[in-house]
């Protein structure tokens, strides 16, 4: 039988071990505080910022939420974050997406100062996580990583297969996967003859953004896949990029859809909002 690779019990775990850290920070007067900024309006970022919120509040952090106007320009944008990078007690800023059409998320995002770029997405902070010297990482990669750890799911020597060349997913885990000494190929929307690579994969990890794409002919037996997809049916119900009844007794593991890479994203996020606090406390900030 194919073992189910859950989220939910790292992340509770990550959960309370960052509740105790918030606990100590606050008997230095210093409460963990990140804001989204959110340009425009978008019914799924709605969706997912609320929970955010939520769960950001049952550990203790503080999550502000800056909502500017769509017709923004580029440079009112940029100077709005500036203005909110050098305040005292934040200590991370996210930019929500979409933005605008007008709108380059990632000429945008450059203001940030890198320790509080949580996404880990200004170039000075991609170059230090190719080089070995992250300040902050992508925390859906960074996710995907805890789940491997978790499970002790070694990557020393293994065959990774990544599909899906994102900014917050390929590239920043194929850095991390190397750190680890696994061989890695990504693929993307141009490759040719995806089944031929994937089944060569020991580790398959899917973040194309397309429900149920992956079934049983692109696997060999025994792979492991991570399934980073996170898809809406007409009912609403999130669905994987893995058809997951299809790939059962040929793959030895899959995270499930949703219960698997999600839990740990969220909490991997909130850790270096605390990380970046534990730091302003550090520097007598």
């Amino acid at each position: 039988m194919t073992t189910v690779l859950s989220g939910k019990l790292p992340a509770k775990i990550l959960r309370t071990q960052l509740q105790e850290k918030i606990s100590y920070l606050k008997t230095q007067h210093v409460i963990p505080t990140f804001v989204t900024i959110v340009i425009g309006d978008n019914a799924a970022s709605r969706g997912y910022i609320r929970s955010e919120q939520r769960q950001a509040r049952q550990i203790g952090l503080k999550h502000k939420v800056l909502q500017l106007p769509p017709q923004i320009s580029e440079k009112q944008a940029q100077q709005t974050i500036l203005q909110i990078s050098q305040l005292p007690d934040v200590d991370a800023i996210l930019l929500a997406a979409p933005l605008p059409p007008h709108l380059c998320r990632q000429k945008i995002m450059q203001v940030i100062p890198p320790l509080k770029d949580i996404e880990g997405l200004t170039a000075e902070n991609i170059g230090r996580l190719w080089t070995g010297q992250p300040t902050n990482i992508p925390a859906t990669a960074l996710g995907i990583m805890k789940l491997l750890d978790f499970y002790q799911i070694s990557v020393s020597g293994q065959h990774v297969v990544i599909i899906g060349r994102s900014e917050i997913v390929g590239k920043p885990l194929a850095a991390l996967l190397l750190q680890q000494n696994a061989t890695i190929t990504i693929t993307h929307s141009q490759t040719r003859n995806l089944a031929a690579i994937t089944k060569q994969a020991d580790i398959l990890i899917v973040a194309i953004g397309q429900a149920n794409f992956i079934n049983k002919k692109y696997l060999k037996k025994g792979v492991i896949i991570i399934d980073v997809g996170a898809n809406y049916d007409s009912q609403g119900q999130m669905q994987g990029d893995v058809d997951a009844l299809s790939v059962q007794q040929i793959a030895a593991m899959l995270s499930p859809v949703p219960g698997g890479v999600g839990p740990l994203t969220v909490a991997s996020l909130f850790e270096q909002v605390v990380k970046a606090a534990e730091k302003r406390v550090k520097d007598g900030r």
